[in-house]
């Protein structure tokens, strides 16, 4: 009862010091009334702004803080009827308590990185309210335990420099982009320049606290091992909403190794690359060698275009022990001392991010967010077989008729070759040798400029049909594409999700999702264009009932 008047006082305080509040839609005023009443408010000062309306002036700043891609920020989409920025576990409890007592949707974001802004943005339920975790943004570090417990809205980057404080010698093998989310990072896989030692950040994942379609939070014991599988590599916002990550740290070598090297067309990067994707995946384990491709001018007093093709490496030894493995498995790349730069595992973290001039202090991780924005679109795909140089060249020849192209590849064996596809809901591990991300960015918004340039990247992936994964081919998840598919409406249709589920996660592991989503949300509560669907109760001339989601029915589709 003491807690319940704390609430209210809060709420009659909130709306005497809040303008907004004053002003709110019915919708909202219920909302916030609901929430102080469901949450524990008496931890924060009531001087706290949780709640922002279109009408407001930090409404728009809140809505653009952590999106990337402005594709998905135009007027023309549907925007949150509100934003919630919750500051407790128990806010996020009262909001999904509300949302289904005012049959509010809601979507979630932690960082906002998604490439199809299904975080802020629903092309297919409206209106809806923004659940922003960027403030939930703690991380405890136990070095004698080698753990760390970490908060949905902390960027990964906050993550690393945390570890970095404890302990120059731990650190964890995810993502490579440090203003990464790490909510969703870690739901998707998360992966980065130690997988091929220790895996994705998802395989170092051993506890995490979720909110389920009731409210309730739950550890890995209360949810479960069906959930606690499905919400590490299985996508984002289909089964609950993650506030804590318990990650096992990793051991790394007080001093690694660095080094970019970059050959154009004119350098003999064709064959080059075909080399790389000859050994990549074989190399020792300790070593990480991507490749960047994009155009660039021949020279500085030229704007004829050629290719470039960046091999920007991290090794977990010293320069001496990298030069022989170089000089034994991949000599062509002609990589010499003067290339290579030791420096501490942090200190690698900044360098290979991309982001940041060289020798930028490991606190700028602590920075946050991104501030980058552009129009962009991107897909992914990966390879089993090396691809030819006749194919190299068309994809150059492509690249030359774009504005802004890129290609990430990244490799993969080690680790990634040893642990079982069906491990968690990633799939994607033995016999594949790397993973390609196309991306193709532009600065003109216009609907003419952006058909362009998304017409071009679709033309560039039919292209590279014949030279990836098949049956299914692939996808990462956390690179969303909904030129795979999309649940139409709120029913989520388990038919249209085979389309796009099956090359996130391959047959099994996406039949195994959709099992855990029936059991644990067979509502449908959490859902998106892409969302896992529930298993709806089958009928007499349904052919997918439930006795039918097995492992068998992969060899039928």
């Amino acid at each position: 009862m003491k807690l319940l008047k704390l609430a209210i006082i809060f709420f009659l305080v909130l709306v005497q010091l809040n303008p907004l509040a004053e002003s709110a839609t019915s919708t909202l005023e219920n909302f916030i009334q609901c929430v102080s009443i469901n949450s524990d408010f008496s931890v924060l000062p009531l001087s706290n702004i949780l709640f922002f309306a279109p009408n407001t002036s930090l409404y728009t700043s809140v809505l653009q803080s952590s999106a990337q891609n402005l594709r998905y920020l135009t007027p023309q989409l549907p925007k949150p009827q509100f934003i919630f920025t919750p500051l407790h576990d128990s806010h996020v409890q009262a909001a999904v308590i509300c949302s289904k007592k005012l049959k509010l949707y809601l979507r979630v974001r932690s960082g906002g990185h998604d490439y199809e802004g299904l975080s802020y943005v629903s092309q297919i339920e409206t209106p809806f309210f923004l659940l922003d975790l960027a403030n939930l943004r703690t991380v405890e570090v136990d070095i004698k335990n080698k753990a760390a417990w970490i908060q949905a809205g902390a960027t990964i980057g906050e993550v690393y420099y945390r570890i970095y404080q404890k302990s120059r010698v731990h650190g964890y093998p995810a993502g490579l982009c440090t203003t990464l989310g790490v909510g969703g990072h870690i739901t998707g896989g998360a992966y980065g320049s130690m997988m091929r030692k220790f895996g994705l950040g998802a395989d170092n994942v051993v506890d995490a606290k979720i909110v389920d379609a009731k409210g309730r939070l739950l550890d890995r014991k209360a949810m479960g091992e069906d959930l606690f599988w499905a919400i590490r590599g299985g996508g984002g916002a289909s089964f609950g909403i993650i506030l804590w990550w318990k990650i096992e740290l990793v051991q790394v070598p007080a001093k690694v190794t660095v080094f970019t090297v970059s050959k154009t067309l004119e350098q003999g990067a064709t064959k080059l690359l075909h080399r790389w994707q000859q050994v990549v995946d074989k190399l020792n384990e300790d070593l990480f060698i991507r490749v960047i491709i994009q155009s660039v001018n021949k020279g500085k007093n030229t704007t004829q275009k050629t290719i470039s093709t960046s091999y920007q490496a991290l090794f977990l030894g010293d320069t001496n022990r990298l030069l022989d493995v170089m000089r034994k498995s991949f000599p062509e790349l002609g990589l010499t001392r003067k290339d290579c730069v030791e420096m501490s595992w942090i200190e690698s973290v900044v360098y290979i991010s991309g982001t940041y001039p060289s020798g930028t202090p490991p606190e700028i991780l602590l920075q946050g967010k991104t501030t980058s924005k552009v129009y962009f679109k991107a897909k992914s795909d990966f390879v089993t077989d090396p691809i030819p140089e006749t194919t190299l060249e068309g994809v150059w020849k492509r690249f030359l008729e774009e504005d802004t192209p890129l290609t990430i590849w990244t490799p993969y064996g080690g680790m990634m070759s040893r642990i079982p596809e069906t491990q968690i809901p990633f799939p994607h591990r033995k016999g594949v040798i790397f993973m390609i991300q196309y991306l193709t960015a532009w600065f003109d918004g216009s609907p003419k400029s952006s058909a362009k340039h998304v017409k071009w990247i679709q033309r560039l992936y039919d292209y590279m049909g014949p030279y990836v994964s098949r049956f299914p081919r692939e996808a990462y998840v956390n690179y969303r594409d909904l030129d795979l598919g999309v649940n139409t409406n709120n029913c989520s249709s388990f038919i249209e999700a085979i389309s796009w589920g099956t090359r996130y996660f391959k047959c099994n592991n996406f039949y195994r999702l959709v099992r855990v989503k029936t059991d644990v949300d067979p509502e449908n509560f959490f859902r998106h264009e892409q969302s896992i669907p529930p298993l709806f109760p089958p009928t007499p001339e349904d052919e997918y009932s439930s006795n039918n989601i097995s492992e068998g029915t992969c060899e039928n589709m």
